[in-house]
């Protein structure tokens, strides 16, 4: 798909979550969950720069990221609505947009390991976040925050993919938008 094409379509599948994004709709289980990234800008930043820090990977990690990071956003979703104790939660979500801006900035690669530990440690802190305002059926509303935060990652991935081969500065400037997302986040 060409990106002028693509890019007023990914903007579009954004507003109707927009629209939603607070409480008041009398949604719950899957609705609630699919909703649920896109009601705050710290979930919906760090679900877009995961899939584009992951497109800026080396091919084995393009697709390790985002899988790792579904699978522990599980993982925080369950020991919150287990009733287990993650301290500092609203912190390390703060934290993991702003480095996940700067690493998208820096355009860094980091060894493997180091890379799935950070998108892991970074998505227990929202998968826990979403088990403390999970609603209605807890399957359901994991699976929809989920199926969200998937298409997140792969609008991320695929925009930072159109944009790196034809404007590369624009995919860093959009980590340094992260960034200061996440330092305002940190306040």
């Amino acid at each position: 798909m060409k990106t002028r094409h693509f890019l007023p379509l990914l903007a579009l599948t954004l507003l109707p979550g927009a629209a939603f994004a607070h409480p008041g709709h009398g949604e719950n289980g899957l609705i609630a969950g699919l909703l649920h990234p896109f009601g705050g800008a710290d979930h919906l930043l760090a679900m877009l720069a995961i899939g584009i820090w992951a497109a800026l990977q080396p091919r084995a990690l393009k697709l390790a990221v985002p899988a790792t990071f579904l699978a522990a956003l599980l993982g925080g979703f369950v020991l919150a609505v287990s009733g287990a104790d993650l301290p500092q939660v609203e912190t390390g979500i703060a934290l993991s947009v702003l480095l996940l801006g700067l690493l998208i900035a820096g355009a860094v690669r980091l060894p493997a390991p180091v890379a799935l530990a950070l998108s892991a440690a970074f998505a227990l802190c929202h998968g826990y976040a979403h088990g403390l305002e999970a609603s209605g059926s807890l399957a359901a509303f994991a699976a929809g925050f989920l199926a969200a935060s998937l298409t997140l990652h792969l609008g991320g991935g695929l925009l930072a993919t159109a944009v790196q081969q034809r404007l590369p500065l624009l995919a860093r400037s959009a980590g340094a938008a992260i960034a200061a997302g996440g330092a305002l986040l940190m306040i």
